[in-house]
């Protein structure tokens, strides 16, 4: 498997640990956010909260790096604000995906991506990858499965396929970020910020039109501690630090193995689970979980092998 951007080289395994854990650390942090998220967004309250978690953020990121965004060229701009028209799409489709199906269904379908990007990885490099990294992605997205059968497996809806949406979604976000030749120069910082302020603002265009719910000021107003800390928990964890992480590791590796790192969310989302919220997977969660950290150590290994 050819690697994109900036390959990472590996004279000894133990450098690539220095990119694979902040990723492993988004997925943990975005495992966590589903509780997080479900204590203080409804159906009612969706964009609004979209809005609010996105622009908490945004004065931090402006004031520490102004200097550095005005040096930005017209092309970064561009290339920034498209990865966050894409990132918009992503949490759109997902929430409102969670809100019409089963965290079950969501969690096995999300973790798709770890397929989808492989393949639509090979499809632009034009080169194969290796079988041992599908098989492996494959062994994964079968832990998956049974992590998720706690809840039992419910009939297809349209919040599947919006999941759905959303997994090849992230896919487009994943190889965006090594393929825009305009954005490999900037720093992170930058282009995280032009990155969440272009998609706070699709948020706040579409929380303005009638019907689409309770403003976000409404919903601000109406939050206790509990709320902020959540909101701001998914703001800086799981918005601010996973998507630096994210655009930082993926000039440093390839977009399939950010890709399968990041698809031990729903490992991370079982823990949390079993550690807050009292839930039990049983024999074949545990033996999903398993297979999820097999799979994942499996696609490493031939990653590794492939970049040396």
């Amino acid at each position: 498997m050819s690697s994109i951007a900036a390959p990472v080289t590996l004279g000894a395994p133990r450098r690539a640990w220095l990119t694979d854990l902040p990723v492993l650390l988004v997925a943990l942090v975005w495992g966590s956010s589903y509780l997080a998220a479900k204590g203080i967004t409804t159906g009612h309250t969706v964009l609004a909260v979209l809005v609010l978690r996105f622009a908490v953020v945004l004065p931090v990121l402006v004031a520490a790096g102004w200097s550095r965004l005005r040096t930005l060229s017209a092309a970064q701009w561009r290339g920034a604000a498209t990865l966050g028209l894409i990132l918009s799409g992503i949490f759109l489709l997902e929430t409102y995906g969670v809100v019409h199906t089963s965290a079950t269904n969501a969690g096995l379908i999300i973790s798709l991506t770890m397929i989808f990007t492989p393949f639509a990885e090979a499809a632009v490099t034009r080169a194969l990858p290796p079988r041992a990294f599908l098989a492996a992605a494959a062994l994964s997205v079968a832990g998956v499965l049974l992590l998720t059968q706690g809840g039992g497996f419910t009939a297809p809806s349209s919040g599947d396929l919006l999941m759905l949406l959303a997994a090849l979604a992230r896919t487009v976000h994943v190889l965006a970020m090594s393929r825009i030749k305009a954005v490999r120069s900037a720093d992170s910082l930058s282009l995280t910020t032009v990155q969440l302020g272009s998609a706070v603002a699709v948020f706040a265009v579409i929380a303005a039109l009638p019907g689409t719910g309770a403003p976000p000021w409404t919903v601000a107003l109406g939050f206790g501690p509990r709320e902020w800390a959540g909101l701001l928990f998914l703001s800086f964890f799981c918005t601010l630090f996973a998507f630096f992480v994210q655009m930082w590791a993926v000039r440093r590796t390839s977009p399939s193995r950010v890709s399968l790192l990041l698809g031990t969310e729903p490992l991370w989302a079982a823990a949390a689970g079993i550690a807050l919220a009292g839930d039990r997977p049983g024999a074949l969660g545990l033996a999903g979980a398993v297979l999820v950290l097999a799979g994942t150590s499996w696609g490493r290994r031939t990653a590794d092998d492939e970049a040396r």
